[in-house]
């Protein structure tokens, strides 16, 4: 066994990450439900509304990476962690369908996100730390599988509470409807009851005594923790620093699909984007079941990806995988009717099942293990620096840039991704990141 880490079934694996299926599903209700449509926000403020997510994750992963790092207790490293974000996120899930105001909402995602984020870097640490380097590949595999399946229910929940279960879809102006506040008590109980699952089912490994001597000696404190992150920062292993062109482009892309997607749509099939009509309320209800479809999709390619990814490479398949993403995103806007728009969430879902997995594929042998956490916190500040761009650019080129339209920001979004698929391309070339030995076979 590497370094007494036991093989875990295929079913094992599947239980330590269903924790991911409550976690991503609040990222998915987040995504799906254009709260701030419904509050009265104007399409150019979506952006810096929604700067809780980067902001947080910018801030809190990094410190509660080496934070978990170095904790020792009774639950493990990483526990505790998960314990704390999931009730954070349970309550910031619980009370977000109560915000009468663009202040309470705003107020409400930032406990919401900051929960998230203090499950999210413990959550991708426990994967290297539980599997043996040959299986870290289908763990963090299996991960976006979750994530994909979460987020298709997410997506779903909306428009299957009103088709199946008869919640009103009519809701006064500057009201969150009836399916949007349901959808967001339900996100509440799943995002602790499935972190308890996995904890319980498939604890931690208790730290060695050489770890405990090594965790010991290290310095406590704020600015210890501070000068770890910027020591890291400084050695941070290469495969990391060619990765981070390609995420700059990747998630301001994909920024630009979860903020203008239902406006996109109602815009392409109904002629407006005004988030107080009837109109745009269709547009959601509809956009739901494409998210869901696309995020379905998600599940079952990363599932898929991992014999691929072993036999071409993750970067390459990555890069394979954006380039069609840019390209679905920057066709959809000119679609007038269902069917391709259908099509087109497909590939979508195949983009965003490999942006959930193959970069942490890429990653995960290349950092040391005693740094795992901290490491896995400074790559989700490449995920949140360009978020935090997005809301900082977006505001002032959506009208005199793109025309005030939803469908060319979902258009320039494409356009990025198409970036991001040449910055992945050129970094395998270097042949300095992409690597075939991650991905094993369970």
């Amino acid at each position: 066994m590497e370094s007494g880490k036991p093989h875990l079934s295929l079913p094992r694996i599947l239980q330590m990450n269903l924790g991911f299926l409550g976690l991503q599903f609040s990222f998915g209700l987040q995504q799906a439900n254009p709260i701030f449509a419904y509050l009265g926000a104007d399409e150019k403020d979506f952006p810096w509304l929604g700067i809780a997510g980067p902001l947080t994750g910018l801030i809190v992963q990094p410190i509660i990476g080496v934070m978990s790092d170095r904790t020792m207790s009774r639950m493990g490293r990483r526990t505790p962690y998960f314990l704390i974000g999931a009730l954070m996120c349970s309550a910031g899930l619980f009370l977000m369908p109560f915000a009468q105001s663009l202040l309470m909402a705003f107020s409400i995602l930032f406990l919401l996100d900051v929960g998230n984020n203090v499950t999210m870097e413990p959550y991708r640490a426990y994967v290297s730390d539980r599997l043996r380097e040959e299986q870290r590949g289908f763990g963090f595999l299996s991960q976006s599988g979750f994530t994909g399946l979460a987020q298709c229910l997410a997506y779903a929940s909306p428009f299957l509470l009103v088709s199946l279960f008869g919640v009103s879809k009519v809701a006064e102006p500057g009201v969150i409807p009836d399916y949007t506040r349901l959808a967001f008590f339900i996100g509440a109980v799943l995002s602790i009851t499935t972190i308890l699952w996995s904890i319980l089912r498939v604890p931690e490994l208790p730290l060695t005594e050489a770890e405990k001597v090594r965790i010991a000696a290290l310095p406590k404190g704020f600015a210890p923790t501070f000068a770890e992150i910027f020591s890291a920062i400084r050695e941070m292993p290469n495969a990391m620093r060619t990765m981070a062109w390609m995420s700059l482009f990747q998630w301001y892309a994909m920024c630009c699909y979860w903020a203008y997607r239902v406006p996109s749509i109602s815009m392409a099939l109904f002629g407006t984007s005004d988030g107080s009509t009837a109109q745009f309320r269709e547009a959601d209800l509809l956009s739901g079941p494409m998210g869901a479809f696309y995020n379905a999709v998600a599940f079952v390619a990363a599932f898929s990806m991992a014999p691929i990814s072993r036999r071409f490479g993750a970067g390459r398949v990555h890069a394979t995988c954006l380039m069609l993403t840019g390209l679905a995103m920057i066709a959809m806007p000119a679609m007038n009717s269902e069917p391709p728009m259908w099509l087109l969430m497909g590939v979508m879902g195949l983009g965003w099942g490999s942006i959930m997995g193959n970069p942490y594929i890429i990653l995960a042998n290349a950092i040391p293990a005693e740094r795992t956490g901290v490491y896995m916190g400074i790559f989700n500040m490449m995920i949140c620096a360009p978020m935090l761009v997005f809301a900082g650019t977006m505001t002032f080129i959506y009208e005199p840039v793109l025309g005030g339209d939803p469908r060319n920001a979902l258009a320039f979004g494409g356009v990025l991704m198409l970036c991001a698929a040449m910055a992945v391309v050129r970094m395998t070339g270097k042949g300095g990141s992409d690597s075939k030995q991650v991905v094993a076979a369970v």
